[in-house]
């Protein structure tokens, strides 16, 4: 069996050459923590180094993302909750009795109800710096209808179409990343705020432009 022999003495690091290293190597970290990981994680940037290395702006990112994680997920949270507390719904319900028609009275001119909401027609533009959103939403009754177009002038934006009202936090229509345009025909499902949400995650600002025609009572920047 080989016998093992202890290093010389003289071969083994002094205690002074040991807490050099160690200084140099908290140096070197804490030099890497202020330029690299806080602004690529955080977008925090004490030094500047960061910025100019083009990693703020990816750390700033991260953190919008996860803040619009946490309140979508805060969002089906509390849908969630307020699906659990709908009643179940009735059973069903037996018919009236069958009666013999009246004789007709004859031709009754048509009327339109009081409450009929009028139309309203639109074009408004909204201007979004990069990672900015902003939002226009539209007072609408139930069941009223709205055509709607909107288009970007450059690039592309991430949107949300939906709506919400007391009692009703959130209700989506449909959503989407990197669109230039979009259109369609929106439906209230109850009366409230209905409507679209932009983030610009460009480098260059964009200007979205919405036409708007149908039943709504106003029209609102959120």
């Amino acid at each position: 069996m080989p016998e093992l022999h202890a290093a010389p003495v003289s071969e083994l690091p002094s205690s002074r050459s040991l807490l050099r290293s160690t200084v140099i190597a908290l140096a070197v970290a804490m030099v890497l923590l202020a330029t690299v990981v806080l602004p690529a994680e955080y977008g925090v940037d004490p030094t500047g180094v960061g910025r100019l290395l083009g990693l703020t702006e990816m750390g700033e990112i991260k953190v919008a993302l996860a803040r619009e994680a946490a309140t979508a997920d805060s969002v089906e949270a509390a849908a969630g909750q307020a699906a659990s507390r709908v009643p179940p719904a009735a059973g069903p319900v037996a018919p009236p009795p069958a009666t013999v028609p009246a004789a007709s009275p004859g031709p009754v001119a048509a009327t339109t109800a009081g409450t009929e909401t009028p139309a309203n027609s639109h074009v408004t533009e909204i201007v979004l710096r990069p990672n900015e959103g902003k939002e226009i939403k539209l007072a609408m009754r139930k069941d009223a209808r709205v055509t709607y177009s909107w288009s970007t002038d450059r690039g592309v934006v991430n949107y949300d179409t939906h709506a919400d009202a007391p009692g009703i936090s959130y209700h989506g229509y449909a959503k989407g990343s990197a669109k230039a345009t979009d259109d369609g025909v929106l439906v209230a499902a109850f009366d409230g705020m209905h409507g679209w949400f932009w983030r610009n995650r460009g480098r260059e600002p964009v200007t979205v432009t919405l036409r708007t025609n149908g039943n709504y009572q106003e029209l609102k920047r959120m």
